[in-house]
């Protein structure tokens, strides 16, 4: 069993920065591929970013390239989503998940943390 516990959220002007951590724990593998998710009001949760554990690869969704940096500290087991240049449509719950590299569904997920961006 895997347990991911996000770091609190926060209210941010648009333009604005905010860095959330997840801390893992529990019976971690490097084989595993942390992803960040994130769900709006009204809508469908959707795909954010994601890490690779064990060689740091990383892939984003369209909406936050080059605004939204995931990256890793093995020696904490927290897994980063720096987020720079926030919209108000970045205003959503924010997820912590993981899975194994060679599965397709993530099969373990934080609480969430909410992320409210202000005009």
């Amino acid at each position: 069993q895997v347990q991911l516990v996000e770091s609190e959220g926060g209210l941010v002007q648009a333009g604005g920065s905010l860095r959330l951590s997840c801390a893992v724990s529990g019976r971690t593998s490097s084989n595993y591929v942390m992803g960040w998710f994130r769900q709006a009001p009204g809508k469908e949760r959707e795909f954010v970013a994601a890490i690779n554990w064990s060689d740091a690869s990383t892939y984003y969704a369209d909406s936050v390239k080059g605004r939204f940096t995931i990256s890793r500290d093995i020696a904490k087991n927290t897994v980063y989503l720096q987020m720079n240049s926030l919209k108000t449509e970045d205003t959503a719950v924010y997820y912590c998940a993981a899975k194994y590299s060679h599965t397709s569904d993530y099969n373990y997920w934080g609480r969430g943390t909410q992320v409210t961006v202000s005009s």
